[in-house]
């Protein structure tokens, strides 16, 4: 098994944030009914996009940013036991700032 991974070109590698869901009655949702998470810490970035003139334009993500992403966009893999999604920096909506 793979010990770290490394996303190619303008992919970026994000760690799911799992949070507990209940209902306003305390109800908690299990995990198997909950929707896919959409937001989620960056692991790892790729080297950037390619140009049409051939340069790499690098990514605006960072490792260590905290980002919202599309519902069903990416693929889901494990690492080291945990769940990452791979996904194009395009499926990033927004970067969290304080």
């Amino acid at each position: 098994m793979a010990k770290s991974v490394e996303p190619l070109y303008e992919r970026v590698a994000v760690e799911p944030l799992e949070q507990e869901e209940k209902t306003q009655g305390g109800i908690i949702i299990p995990d198997t009914v909950k929707d896919k998470p959409i937001r989620g810490t960056v692991v790892a970035v790729g080297c950037g996009y390619r140009s049409d003139d051939g340069k790499i334009l690098p990514l605006m993500v960072k490792v260590g940013d905290l980002v919202t992403y599309a519902k069903w966009g990416g693929n889901e893999i494990e690492l080291n036991g945990k769940k990452v999604v791979i996904l194009k920096e395009s499926d990033i909506l927004a970067v969290m700032r304080d």
